[in-house]
């Protein structure tokens, strides 16, 4: 955390309330200018389980991965300064994980405060990750956005080590981590109840730094697909010649993997040429053997109607084809 200070005490009394009390916490400070080393230090004086950690200004990743390396316990929880647990989190989050050996960790359910500072973006990712919770659902979303958001996370510290951490690639960090957790085959979920209650304000780093842009969201997603999906130098079909669509047919294009057609239903489009591939009806995608079929759209519903037209065309998601927004 940095300059953590106006919200810091509300963020500690919500871990000072779970019931699960089994943990320590690692308040990792990054180098802050107001009163946040006064508040950590004052919070670790009154509980045993607090551990300070001042360093630097070196920035997230490297404050979240100095906290990794100092902690002792099976599970790594993941906070910031200005969000607020429900009593209930830890405890929940443990069980799931310990009832569920397959999984590598899992989140929770959110709610962004103050509501009068929400932006539709911001209402529609709520809406949108607060609709998965199992395993597959999980993973049918996990090309579309991060499922899990991050100051929710509560992942098993030796699969985090298995994958190496986090890193710091151009794009979010935390995303980076969950594609790379399910690139290796590792199950994740969400426990389906608003657990967390994350603070929304124009500081916050994904408003305001470049890896949180929207190109680097596409170049993230388009770096993972190609090490998963795309393995062995395949082509993509993209559905949908919107904006969505025509982003990741750059992204693609731009490091070397070929775009075999466009998908569309607008008969003004078809026959057209896009990038250098031609524009194709229904049939003509479903007829497109050899490719990984993307269905590119940024509306929730266009999406699940591209499903339901490519499972009915004999395509099996995550393996043919896969959601991207």
């Amino acid at each position: 955390m940095r300059d953590g200070a106006a919200h810091l005490e509300e963020a500690a009394a919500s871990l000072e309330a779970q019931t699960d009390g089994d943990f320590e916490v690692l308040a990792v400070d990054d180098g802050s200018t107001d009163a946040t080393p006064e508040l950590l230090c004052a919070w670790a004086r009154r509980d045993r389980r607090v551990r300070v950690i001042r360093q630097e200004p070196l920035g997230i990743v490297a404050a979240l991965e100095r906290a990794r390396r100092e902690a002792r316990g099976r599970f790594l929880a993941r906070m910031d300064a200005d969000d607020v647990s429900e009593p209930e989190r830890f405890a929940l989050q443990r069980a799931l994980l310990e009832e569920t050996p397959s999984l590598a960790g899992c989140g929770t359910w959110v709610r962004y405060f103050p509501r009068h500072r929400l932006r539709d973006g911001a209402r529609r990712y709520e809406t949108w990750l607060n609709g998965a919770a199992t395993p597959a659902e999980v993973a049918r979303e996990v090309f579309v956005e991060c499922p899990l958001a991050h100051p929710t996370f509560f992942l098993r510290a030796d699969a985090v080590e298995t994958v190496g951490g986090y890193l710091d690639p151009g794009w979010p960090e935390d995303y980076d981590l969950v594609l790379r957790l399910w690139g290796a085959g590792l199950g994740l979920a969400n426990v389906g109840r608003v657990l967390l209650h994350w603070r929304e304000g124009k500081g916050r780093l994904s408003r305001t730094h470049r890896a949180y842009a929207a190109d680097a969201f596409v170049a993230c997603k388009v770096h993972h697909l190609r090490g998963t999906l795309l393995r062995g130098g395949k082509g993509v079909a993209v559905w949908g010649a919107g904006p969505v669509g025509k982003a990741f047919s750059r992204a693609f294009l731009a490091v070397g993997t070929p775009v075999a057609a466009f998908v569309e239903v607008d008969p003004r489009k078809i026959g057209q040429e896009i990038h250098g591939a031609p524009v194709v009806d229904t049939p003509g995608g479903l007829a497109l053997q050899g490719v990984l079929h993307l269905a590119a759209v940024g509306r929730p519903g266009g999406r699940e109607t591209l499903r339901r037209v490519l499972r009915e065309g004999g395509l099996e998601e995550l393996r043919d084809f896969v959601a991207v927004a």
